[in-house]
């Protein structure tokens, strides 16, 4: 049985592929590094996690990218023995176009390509494709032609930002365009047309794209046309699939997805979606990935099989299942040489300038970097929120010498939403601990509460129960944790909280983090981590 979100935590803009028996899903990472994340499965119900192909400084390097920017919306495809991964560079974002033309609006981004003939990699530096839009797919067309589509974007004040979907053929031999880029459709009333995918089937060519935003309006169109180049027909019944004016469905906010074929010749869509806080708006998860099988109608357009195009929170799997139950617990002590799979960091190229795992034996050494409020250089190595309500714990070893060195548990959205528990040191009180919170603001602000610490390593624990977190603290082995007088509120660590008209594409992450702005990177050892979900209803 499938049970949707099938990738849960932050994982958006999912594109999907089946190479034999092997399905593979790849999702957006943004400023996260390394860069995007390719999931595995064979049963379509549990996923594992195989590549994160973009990781050497010749291919990616994020450091000054914003909040929200990085890498977008890669689509993965598959064509003899070779995979072919699309994604953009996101630069500069500007502010969000919250209407179909509002002024004039600079974005920067690079479209690339890599390649490899094994999906763990290695990978292929870039190709660099194109710089017109984003959301770029390539589409390998049965007479061996190849084509890469993507949204155009339109910066001019007195037209439409969202300027429909462009097509243009791709010399696999050549790795470079060739011929001229035509606008091959404009979408729908609903806007913001973005995230082609193209398929063939039955002598038409099938478009689906990504509308309305990535909003509580998002949803999933599709067109069709006899020629590759257009025109092409909008599905007459509307959105094939989409959470808009479906406010009680647990999947909210979907759109943006990819079709593949089973090995029974079943068709399923892989889509994002959002779970929002009970009774709030708030997607503190951000947006995750969900799976669905669809059917064909007699009259060649696609729905979903209620006919309704809704959001199925659980549907049959056309495959045998053949996997294990993931995981709610999560405990490592760092005794590996490699840092656990699931943790990731920000920005940049270069880990061992950030962390350490050799330094010192059974621990992850953090360097003391830049601030939380950072874009080039953090020291902060973290791991996806995929429930409601879970517990996270860590333990470090960390002296302090001034008030510019800090280290502890972090619950991080971006530089402008987070929750910090850490410890520091001040001249009157010496060592202590204390919280500091951004709650979509610049640099964010710290509680007044001190709280004194004794010599010796301490551990820090974080325990959410939805929108309400708090942190406790221990020294010693054992013994009861102590727990600090606030309760934070976790909504503000979600896509809909503080400005829209800033990139709010992320979603939570929590983990270990480590500053020293005097300079010395004075380092902080952390010598465990557990990650617990909580036996809660998922709401």
């Amino acid at each position: 049985m499938i049970r949707n979100p099938i990738l849960k935590g932050f994982n958006p803009d999912p594109s999907i592929v089946r190479v034999g028996d092997d399905y593979y899903i790849a999702t957006s990472t943004f400023e996260w590094f390394p860069g995007i994340q390719i999931h595995h499965s064979r049963d379509l119900v549990h996923w594992r996690l195989v590549s994160r192909p973009l990781r050497r400084p010749s291919q990616l390097d994020l450091r000054g990218i914003p909040d929200g920017c990085g890498v977008w919306a890669p689509c993965l495809t598959h064509k003899d023995g070779v995979f072919y991964l699309t994604y953009s560079v996101v630069l500069r974002y500007g502010h969000t176009t919250v209407s179909g033309v509002n002024g004039l609006a600079l974005r920067d981004f690079h479209n690339c390509l890599v390649t490899a003939t094994s999906i763990e990699g290695d990978w292929s530096d870039p190709v660099r494709l194109n710089s017109s839009g984003f959301d770029p797919s390539l589409f390998h067309d049965e007479d061996g032609r190849t084509y890469l589509l993507n949204m155009l974007w339109d910066h001019r004040p007195d037209q439409p930002h969202f300027g429909g979907i462009v097509l243009q053929e791709y010399s696999l031999s050549d790795r470079a365009l060739t011929g001229e880029r035509r606008v091959i459709y404009t979408g729908t009333e609903l806007g913001f047309t973005e995230g082609p995918h193209l398929l063939r089937r039955d002598g038409w060519y099938y478009l689906i794209v990504a509308e309305g935003g990535t909003g509580w309006d998002h949803a999933v169109t599709m067109a069709r046309s006899r020629r590759i180049d257009g025109p092409y027909e909008t599905c007459p019944t509307g959105p094939i699939l989409t959470s808009r004016g479906r406010q009680n469905n647990a999947l909210q906010r979907a759109g943006h997805g990819d079709l593949v074929q089973a090995r029974d010749g079943s068709w399923l869509i892989a889509y994002l979606c959002g779970r929002s806080l009970p009774g709030r708006r708030n997607c503190v998860m951000g947006r995750e990935t969900a799976l669905q099988p669809m059917r064909w109608r007699t009259d060649g357009w696609l729905e979903t099989l209620d006919g309704e195009g809704a959001p199925a929170v659980a549907a049959d799997s056309p495959e045998p299942e053949v996997g294990e139950a993931a995981a709610t617990v999560f405990h490592h002590d760092f005794d590996a040489a490699e840092l656990p799979d699931e943790f990731q960091w920000l920005r940049s190229p270069h880990p061992g300038r950030l962390f350490s795992l050799s330094e010192r034996p059974g621990f992850l050494r953090l360097y003391g970097c830049e601030s939380l409020g950072s874009h080039f250089e953090q020291a902060l190595v973290a791991r996806r929120q995929q429930a409601f309500c879970f517990s996270v714990s860590t333990r470090l070893d960390y002296a302090p010498r001034n008030f510019q060195q800090s280290a502890g548990l972090v619950l991080y959205y971006n530089a402008r939403k987070y929750h910090y528990c850490y410890v520091t040191w001040d001249a009157d009180i010496g060592r202590h601990l204390r919280i500091q919170s951004a709650e979509a603001c610049e640099g964010g602000s710290a509680f007044p509460q001190r709280y004194p610490l004794a010599d010796g390593p301490v551990e820090i624990r974080a325990s959410v129960d939805y929108d309400r977190l708090r942190f406790g603290y221990r020294q010693g082995e054992t013994g009861a944790w102590t727990w600090l007088p606030l309760t934070l509120d976790m909504s503000w660590l979600s896509d809909e909280a503080g400005p829209q008209a800033l990139p709010n594409f992320t979603g939570t992450f929590v983990g270990m983090a480590c500053q020293d702005m005097s300079g010395d990177r004075l380092p902080a050892d952390f010598d465990a981590f557990t990650y617990e979900e909580a036996g809660l209803p998922e709401g």
